[in-house]
């Protein structure tokens, strides 16, 4: 009551522990509360009026608080009431707080899923991680930014089924996805197991298209022997006099020029650095300092463009030059796509506009999914959205698919009637191959899909040979290190199980680190270079295939006075 009447703190919290038989009062900071409605005797003190003064500017959400028609409670106390989401579900004899609207319980990122009470609970889930993989624009600033790693959609739009949530964090000012014709069919089978036929026209025009920018940066260090770190233009060809290759993006000033495009390995900053950094300064005559090329490179398999170059000073003052790189990609297969509702897929096949079906207006899908994904996944929200949004498209506005309300679907198939179309949604295709109708009404309509920033292009890897590691001579580990594809632990189960001996050979030791490793035939030890050190004799010493990996076991082995011996015998 004290809280109520505005004499204590409004984010003070009082709540008894009958097990405990006390009474905590929590003022900690920290804690997160959250408003209600309060309600006495079945009604809520917010009534109409109250709503009228707050929408003419006479009352503020201050004053909902001082006049204890509203309240803020904990955790701690929401164990202790009685919510009801809505004025329908008031209980008048244990309700005690009514929440302000239903869709609050909802965080930023489900807020954004249309219709989210029509589906599975997981699948609001999934979009929840999913949305924030989504491309769009990160804000009006992004062109002054230099991130990274960032991903743009070339062509946000507005989702045609909104929320109030949408509209509330301005998710529809700086959107992160397209509205895609989506007909719900099967094509070709490259739609199994969730993958999405694509309209290459539709990729043409701009659909999926993205930019991916990612930054270079260097510092230009002063060192304790005060010799400090260097650029150079770029350098020339001795005999013909021409920029080299790696070079010929440079400016005059050992910098990538804007604008240039720049491939695998090109330079990007001219940079050496002092051979000798720690050395002490020397009285009388100055040393030359001699420098070695530490260059700044491009690394790619696909070329990018220099799209700024930033020269300032860090919080040290030292010297720091940032360079940002810009590619544009379309959608190819393997990318990965998902629509509001946790049904993700990656593209399976890219078909030209005259071999996709069309309906009778003419109207080719931007995209094709294969109905088997809604019977198990039960994501009714989805068909709604697509549902509500063919029918804002006819009527020329937006629909609503808040969180526990949101439009009627009897209303959006009364709409769809009303121009001419199913009342369910369906229309009659016909095969871009053929020109035959199909033999089935087809479900399709405007679907948001967002692209994750998921590419092939960053995912894809292939090696036959490459580099290794110094010490172990097998290969390196990593895509970005050109490294080889790993048989694992189960894999060589699988192959010890089946007998391929000769395949587990090739894989384990032939296409890894193999070694010929010269043994003795007396003593079991390593030899070197057909000499047995522990016998002082080349006779006997043998030359044995085995991997790297096994021969440095024996020396490290040997470093412990621990020395293995082989026993050699005919292989055949």
């Amino acid at each position: 009551m004290f809280r109520r009447r505005g004499l204590i703190s409004a984010f003070v919290s009082i709540y008894p522990n009958h097990n405990q038989r006390t009474v905590y009062i929590c003022s900690d900071g920290g804690r997160l509360c959250r408003p209600y409605i309060i309600v006495e005797k079945g009604y809520p003190l917010v009534q109409q009026f109250h709503i009228n003064e707050l929408n003419k500017g006479l009352r503020k959400f201050q004053d909902f608080l001082n006049d204890g028609l509203i309240e803020y409670l904990d955790v701690n106390e929401e164990n202790d009431s009685h919510i009801a989401t809505t004025e329908a579900n008031i209980d008048p004899y244990f309700t005690t707080h009514l929440e302000i609207e239903p869709f609050t319980i909802l965080g930023v990122c489900a807020g954004l899923v249309p219709y989210p009470h029509h589906n599975q609970s997981p699948r609001n889930t999934y979009q929840c991680a999913m949305g924030k993989q989504a491309m769009g624009t990160i804000g009006y600033n992004q062109r002054n930014r230099i991130d990274t790693l960032m991903y743009n959609l070339v062509y946000p739009q507005c989702p045609m089924v909104k929320t109030k949530s949408i509209e509330l964090t301005n998710f529809d000012k700086l959107p992160a996805g397209q509205n895609a014709t989506v007909a719900v069919m099967s094509y070709s089978g490259y739609d199994i197991e969730d993958a999405l036929i694509l309209n290459k026209a539709s990729i043409d025009r701009g659909y999926g298209r993205c930019l991916v920018y990612k930054s270079s940066k260097t510092t230009m260090k002063r060192y304790a022997n005060q010799t400090s770190d260097r650029i150079l233009g770029p350098s020339r060809d001795a005999t013909t006099g021409k920029v080299v290759r790696a070079h010929e993006i440079l400016d005059s000033d050992g910098i990538a020029s804007p604008g240039e495009m720049v491939e695998n390995r090109q330079v990007l900053i001219n940079k050496q650095m002092p051979t000798a950094t720690l050395n002490a300064v020397t009285q009388g005559q100055p040393q030359p300092v001699e420098y070695k090329d530490v260059p700044i490179t491009y690394k790619g398999p696909v070329e990018s463009y220099i799209e700024k170059v930033m020269v300032t000073s860090n919080s040290e003052d030292a010297f720091l030059i940032k360079i940002l790189l810009r590619q544009t990609r379309v959608p190819e297969i393997g990318d990965k796509f998902s629509s509001r509702h946790g049904q993700k897929g990656v593209t399976g096949l890219i078909v030209q506009q005259e071999d996709m079906p069309f309906n009778d207006r003419g109207i080719c899908p931007d995209m094709i999914m294969n109905p088997h994904g809604f019977p198990s996944r039960m994501t009714v929200g989805k068909t709604i959205e697509l549902l509500a949004g063919k029918a804002g498209l006819l009527e020329g506005k937006f629909h609503y698919g808040t969180a526990f309300g949101g439009s009627k679907v009897k209303d959006v198939c009364d709409e769809l009637e009303k121009h001419g179309y199913n009342y369910h949604g369906k229309d009659i295709f016909y095969s871009g191959v053929t020109g035959e109708p199909l033999e089935a009404y087809i479900y399709s309509g405007p679907v948001y899909y967002q692209k994750l920033k998921h590419m092939v292009q960053d995912k894809m890897h292939a090696r036959a040979r490459g580099p290794r590691a110094v010490l172990t001579r097998q290969p390196t580990e990593g895509r970005s290190r050109e490294g080889g594809l790993r048989l694992g632990e189960m894999e060589r189960d699988c192959l010890i199980g089946y007998g391929a001996s000769m395949l587990l050979m090739e894989r384990l030791m032939l296409a890894s680190d193999a070694f010929s490793a010269d043994i003795c035939g007396a003593c079991g030890r390593l030899a070197g270079r057909a000499w047995c050190h522990a016998c002082r004799s080349s006779a006997g010493v043998s030359t044995v295939d085995m991997p790297y990996a096994c021969k440095l076991l024996f020396q490290e082995l040997a470093s412990m006075n621990i020395v293995p011996k082989l026993t050699l015998k005919r292989y055949c």
